[in-house]
């Protein structure tokens, strides 16, 4: 066997992994294994990211304001344009979501009430009689997904780090302080450390290595590309209903990005949109705009995974001496990248930032009962 040594090894080269691999790369050697001929193949690669404070459970909440700054003002070539657009956020309330909203309100960040009549003015041709309540989130923005993720491709590169494609992990294994996975040509990446960022893989990942699963389920979200016909969308909010069960936003400018924000439990796989979410999609948003729909001009679908209890799961496996979950990104991984991949390096350093602290219990992947007891034997 080919065998390479490293300090760090990361199983799975989409943002998850990517930013773990970054960050941990100022310390150490890392290696990333990715099983597709491409990184960031299945949700990143599909991912069309806005960075919103008000989504998302506590842990989310924290990780996405502990990683503004970074995408604000990134390192020195990270990036060759900025992460950030701005793009507001408009919510839209129907009679029977009128509770739902009034709760955002309530508990939201930076939210705060909008008349029905200035979301015209802003663009979207909102239905009358449809809402009777709507609300703006002004503080937010949309992310360039693909140049973050390249960012921290490059940046774990520039530090010695190597990005193995096509190299799926066919068994994984502790020896003598060392964790080892076997892809599937031969070739042996060894570490004291391993990551789990698999997505949606990562509990198949924690088999291979002997470990009880946590209870990742991957959902699939469906999105579509229409042509918003006589309107120019390139400056509209992204807008959608409070019981989320749809939602718009410009793309490429002259065209909207559609979804049905459909949560449909599957299997990890190379998941495809059904056309039965298109459908659905398309009857709810013009149920509230005055959109035209004469063709689909492309659609796809994504795997968002998520934990029992919905929020991440980052930290070492307290049965598995030096194996670090970092799963669980759900629709979140984007916005909390920075942050999380900080978390990760920290943890692996033995030095969590100060501000970062107050996440380690919300995101501890030992809180889940887990059927089985792991096991780190060779």
């Amino acid at each position: 066997m080919d065998t390479h040594d490293f300090d760090v090894l990361v199983i799975g080269a989409g943002i998850a992994g990517a930013t773990a691999a970054a960050h941990c790369a100022a310390t150490g050697r890392v290696a990333l294994m990715e099983a597709e001929e491409t990184a960031g193949y299945h949700s990143t690669g599909r991912s069309a990211a806005i960075w919103i404070q008000n989504y998302g459970p506590p842990d989310v909440r924290r990780l996405s304001a502990a990683s503004r700054a970074f995408f604000a003002e990134p390192p020195a070539g990270f990036a060759s344009a900025p992460l950030l657009a701005q793009r507001p956020v408009v919510t839209v309330a129907p009679a029977d979501q009128a509770a739902a909203m009034a709760a955002m309100l309530e508990d939201g960040e930076g939210l705060e009430p909008l008349p029905l009549a200035a979301i015209a003015a802003m663009g979207p041709p909102l239905r009358e009689g449809y809402a009777v309540s709507a609300a703006i989130e002004r503080d937010a923005f949309d992310i360039d997904v693909a140049a973050l993720h390249a960012g921290f491709l490059k940046t774990a590169r520039a530090a010695g780090g190597v990005l193995a494609l096509r190299s799926r992990a066919g068994r994984i294994w502790h020896d003598r302080g060392l964790w080892h996975a076997a892809a599937k040509d031969g070739t042996v990446f060894r570490a004291p450390v391993l990551v789990n960022a698999a997505g949606a893989w990562g509990d198949e990942v924690a088999a291979l290595a002997g470990l009880a699963p946590i209870g990742l389920q991957p959902k699939r979200r469906t999105a579509l590309i229409i042509d918003p016909g006589q309107h120019d969308c390139s400056r509209w909010p992204l807008i959608g209903d409070a019981a989320h069960s749809w939602y718009l936003r410009p793309e490429a400018r002259r065209k909207l990005m559609l979804s049905p924000a459909d949560e449909t439990d599957m299997p990890p796989h190379d998941v495809q949109p059904d056309e039965i979410d298109i459908a659905i999609a398309i009857d709810r948003m013009q149920q509230a705009l005055d959109i035209p729909v004469t063709r689909v001009e492309h659609r796809w679908a994504g795997l968002r995974s998520f934990t029992p209890d919905r929020s991440l799961a980052i930290g070492f496996d307290a049965q598995a001496p030096g194996f670090l979950w970092m799963i669980g990104q759900g629709g979140y991984g984007i916005q909390t990248a920075p942050a999380a991949g900080r978390l990760v390096a920290g943890m692996v350093a033995g030095a969590v930032a100060e501000e970062l602290l107050p996440i380690l219990p919300l995101v501890n992947p030992n809180r889940f009962a887990r059927n089985g007891a792991g096991t780190v034997a060779a």
